[in-house]
């Protein structure tokens, strides 16, 4: 990776746009071909949804200020992110690693993090179009009331994308092939599904287990986003979750590009 690193970077910002977006059209290009990931993009998140607000339904919700449904949509949002830009994101690295074509594109005058990036593009794109139409869905048809503070709402957004994406890349480097994929992105799976008040809040959980999962991974990403569209919370709790999301975020970057494999795996 050092080799590529020492490439000078003297190309104009809108020539980097313009590799950025190749690489993006190609992507998504081969997510629509991909029949499995495209279910996972498009059709798993609103079904999640549906099983969020079951599971909701049955909880009680009185210490967190939310009904089922509006737990439901600002957890599926942090749902979302974990389908569509971490499961698929790491299926998508670990694929164009085995069929060379990380290798290949590092032959270019494209850099390493041009093709991360790229790469991540793909699956950034539409999960922020896939939160675009949840959030109307809620507004418009289900009742729940607008975001009340949409630039948090975004920010959350935006920083569990940027976490997540390097959580795929950092996934792939111990993933060996696609279909191992499913198993190497489970544990984070589960623990954000079970652990960072995606299906539970942490206001339901005992004091302690609720300080532990509060430094996990989506735990911060969750907290912005229900902050962002419901307005509850704020003060010294949003800004602890914001940095332990931030925190994440960084090192999971680092780590990614530290140890992520460009040679295939086998």
């Amino acid at each position: 990776m050092a080799a590529t690193d020492m490439r000078a970077e003297t190309g104009a910002p809108s020539t980097r746009a313009r590799r950025l977006g190749a690489l993006a059209r190609s992507e998504l290009t081969l997510l629509v071909r991909n029949r499995y990931a495209l279910f996972t993009a498009v059709l798993m998140p609103p079904l999640m949804v549906l099983v969020l607000r079951s599971t909701l339904a049955q909880a009680d919700l009185g210490p967190t200020g939310m009904n089922a449904l509006e737990g439901a949509l600002t957890g599926g949002l942090a749902l979302m992110l974990v389908l569509v830009v971490y499961l698929n994101l790491t299926s998508a690295y670990v694929a164009r690693r085995e069929e060379l074509v990380l290798k290949r594109l590092r032959t270019g005058e494209v850099t390493d993090g041009e093709i991360l990036t790229g790469t991540a593009l793909s699956a950034a794109a539409p999960a922020l179009a896939q939160s675009v139409l949840m959030v109307l869905a809620g507004t418009l048809f289900l009742d729940v009331k607008a975001p009340q503070r949409p630039e948090l709402l975004l920010a959350g957004l935006l920083l569990g994308t940027v976490l997540l994406a390097g959580l795929a890349a950092l996934t792939a480097a111990v993933t060996r092939t696609t279909e191992s994929a499913q198993i190497t992105t489970l544990p984070l799976f589960m623990v954000s599904v079970m652990g960072s008040g995606l299906f539970v809040p942490l206001e339901t959980f005992p004091d302690g287990v609720a300080e532990v999962c509060q430094l996990l991974p989506l735990t911060g990403v969750t907290t912005v986003i229900r902050t962002g569209w419901l307005g509850t919370g704020g003060g010294s709790e949003l800004l602890e979750a914001a940095v332990v999301a931030a925190v994440w975020a960084i090192l999971s970057g680092y780590a990614a590009r530290r140890w992520f494999r460009w040679e295939p795996r086998r």
